[in-house]
């Protein structure tokens, strides 16, 4: 089968991939794209877990604050090295990051930040609310567990959906990130200030 070159551009400016890999994964799909963009997520995942050790120790701090300034945001973005860092790209994922903060409130970066404790007493805040309802402990196990899910939704940064698409969580945005920049890119931490409120 023959890859043309509109494939390849198409491919490349959808998944932002070298051109190498974008004709390797176009051969691999028999030259559909939307199987091509598999691919090369798949080989992302991949790579994205040979990288996940290697210390993310440059990056930047950015500062947001929304219109009114009421609100204000410093979050701390890491990657590899600082070639990365000054790129407009990488800024421009640490401000959207920043403005996610702002417009969502999340509390914590990721689910394992969350501490034990605040997530004992929401489970025990849902089991009480399904209390009297006459469903069997399987199916309110699995109630529980879901209300808990939407609960890390809520409070997680990473598994917040992006303010600007819904249909992608802020945490796949990061990865997409580390993807193109071939290095780690981790959301360090952040503060989040509201005018009047501790």
């Amino acid at each position: 089968m023959t890859i043309t070159a509109g494939q390849v551009k198409e491919l490349r400016d959808r998944t932002g991939a070298g051109m190498m890999e974008c004709k390797k994964a176009l051969a691999e799909a028999q030259g559909d794209v939307e199987k091509a963009i598999d691919v090369l997520r798949k080989a992302g995942n991949e790579r994205m877990k040979g990288r996940a050790g290697r210390a993310a120790g440059e990056g930047m701090v950015e500062a947001y604050v929304h219109p009114g300034n009421r609100v204000g945001v410093l979050i701390e973005v890491n990657c590899e090295t600082d070639f990365v860092a000054r790129t407009p790209e990488f800024g421009a994922l640490a401000r959207n990051l920043a403005m996610q903060v702002a417009a969502a409130g999340a509390e914590y970066v990721r689910r394992e930040d969350v501490p034990a404790e605040r997530v004992a007493r929401e489970r025990e805040i849902y089991t009480a609310q399904m209390e009297g309802q006459g469903k069997p402990a399987a199916i309110v196990g699995k109630i529980v567990e879901g209300k808990l899910e939407k609960f890390f939704a809520e409070v997680c940064l990473l598994e917040q959906p992006y303010i600007r698409d819904d249909k992608v969580k802020v945490g796949d945005l990061v990865q997409e990130a580390a993807r193109k920049t071939g290095e780690n890119v981790v959301v360090r931490r952040f503060a989040r200030f509201r005018l009047g409120q501790e």
